[in-house]
């Protein structure tokens, strides 16, 4: 199937269901179908042909949408521009995937009119935004206005519909090519596990639009032909708001975010009665904040979806029902859930041999969703594409019933003494403290050790811990080679990628920068 299949669908049986809520504007699937294809046929007007390389850069909202289906519906490539990017981390993307057109909105007006004078292959500019169209651009809804009806293209389902950029922690960012096939299996999947084929729904778009973690259930809303209500960007009060105002039934969350959302003190009182799922990934949620996400919110059944760009983006799925800390369910909440259905997982070893269940080996991955590889990197994807199966980097174990168990990435495990220690292991553990906000866990070098297990921590509002104390509490429910050696404590965020997962390399390098090695 074609991605833009689904809008089609809906416009023919749900044509006048309301598919997008924003900024006091509401279309309808019919008006939304109409929306796209003129958008397609006035790129096509603007000398924008099939094959072209086509940018954004902008918040989210229902114009996001929309352009997120009229590029493949005229046969272009879409290439989702990270918002949290510096400006030269964007003109290599620019300049990397070869673009030759960028949307850009009010709040990215000033960037994208750097990243035209500086990306010279860009012959057209879309201003999505609200105010004059400014000089040398084309404005979005003129070209919506100047539009015609138009058949989409159809190049094939393993056609290439997006060079998505992975988060760029470290070196140069690789751009994930990935086809129409590989998105529809991975929402299929996302789909089927979550449920979401009520019409009646609305699904919350909180998290960045740029991020596959959101294409990919936007992708599943659609289908399922939910309505989609939109949010600029994530902050806890404007969730809460939206949710109480449209009636929100669906969002998804990356566990920072959750956190975020547990500390505002107007969550307690609002009506947040008509939310049903709060999906999260993107990294790993400790325990200690999912404990509290399901006490502060028992009517809401979350999910965990764990995958990566690569798989487009969907590994698996932990349901709604295994999230229980009591009665039938109980013992998988701190799994990554079982592989999605358009899926198939091995553990591997070292020598690319499948272990047996409970033993921990890399992950491996192979079906429809895989990526068709990296963008210009063909050495970079023969490394982790191996027989059609993508290794993903992450380290786990299966058990006896196929739920997979995360231990950690393998370059985030620290070996202290001739020990392994995962470092998602003991974030979990300090997540448990009570005063504690937010952990990251790293290693630090150590003449003694090799590597010491160091653990960065972020207190609540008004609570006190200190080394010690996060320390002992940690060798009270682990090995006391796993607990932290050293504890720092401190206020500001932890700095993030445009998708939310912490930068753990930024985090590492004040303690390895004057070293040869970032190990020991």
């Amino acid at each position: 199937m074609y991605i833009y299949n689904a809008i089609q669908r809906n416009a023919k049986i749900l044509s006048n269901n309301i598919a997008t809520v924003c900024s006091g504007r509401e279309s309808t699937w019919a008006e939304t179908q109409a929306r796209v294809e003129k958008l397609a046929s006035g790129l096509i007007a603007h000398n924008v042909n099939a094959g072209d390389h086509v940018a954004i850069l902008a918040l989210n909202s229902a114009r996001y949408m929309e352009y997120f289906y009229a590029v493949p519906w005229m046969g272009g490539v879409l290439v989702p521009l990270n918002i949290r990017w510096s400006f030269r981390e964007n003109v290599y993307a620019l300049e990397d995937s070869e673009c030759s057109v960028l949307f850009v909105d009010d709040a990215f007006l000033e960037m994208g009119q750097e990243l035209l004078r500086e990306a010279g292959k860009i012959h057209l500019a879309v201003y999505m935004g609200e105010k004059e169209t400014p000089k040398g651009m084309v404005s979005f809804e003129q070209l919506i206005k100047e539009g015609t009806a138009c058949p989409p293209a159809e190049q094939g389902y393993d056609s290439l519909v997006g060079i998505f950029y992975k988060g760029g922690t470290t070196g140069f960012p690789k751009g994930v090519m990935l086809s129409h096939r590989n998105l529809w299996t991975s929402a299929i999947s996302v789909m089927a596990d979550v449920r979401l084929t009520d019409e009646d729904g609305r699904y919350l778009h909180a998290a960045p639009m740029f991020h596959l973690a959101d294409a990919a259930f936007s992708q599943s809303a659609t289908i399922g032909g939910m309505t989609h209500v939109f949010v600029p960007f994530f902050e806890p009060s404007s969730v809460i708001r939206a949710t109480e105002e449209h009636k929100v039934t669906h969002t998804l969350l990356v566990p920072t975010m959750i956190s975020m959302l547990l500390t505002d003190t107007t969550l307690s009182t609002a009506d947040m009665s008509s939310l049903r799922t709060i999906v999260y990934g993107a990294s790993p949620m400790p325990i200690g904040t999912l404990r509290e996400a399901i006490e502060s919110l028992p009517h809401v059944g979350f999910v965990q979806a764990y995958g990566q760009s690569e798989l487009g983006p969907l590994c698996s799925i932990l349901s709604s029902k295994y999230h229980v800390l009591d009665g039938t369910g109980t013992g998988k909440i701190r799994s990554a859930g079982r592989p999605g259905y358009c899926v198939n997982v091995e553990v591997r070893d070292a020598n690319g041999e499948e272990v047996e269940r409970g033993f921990v080996g890399e992950i491996a991955v192979k079906g429809p969703n895989t990526m068709m590889g990296y963008w210009k990197k063909p050495d970079e994807t023969r490394a982790v594409m191996i027989g059609g199966w993508i290794l993903t980097g992450d380290v786990g174990y299966m058990d006896e019933d196929g739920f997979i168990y995360l231990v950690d990435r393998a370059k985030d495990m620290i070996i202290t003494g001739g020990e392994n220690v995962f470092s998602v292991e003991v974030e979990n553990v300090i997540s448990m403290h009570p005063a504690v906000l937010q952990s990251v866990v790293i290693a630090i070098p150590s003449e003694q050790w090799g590597e010491s297990v160091h653990a960065i921590v972020r207190l609540k509002d008004g609570e006190e811990a200190t080394e010690e104390e996060i320390i002992e509490h940690c060798r009270a429910h682990i090995a006391a080679y796993k607990a932290p050696r050293s504890v720092e404590f401190r206020q500001e965020p932890f700095p993030v990628t445009g998708a939310g997962k912490l930068r753990k390399v930024e985090l590492r390098e004040a303690y390895w920068k004057d070293r040869e090695r970032a190990i020991n």
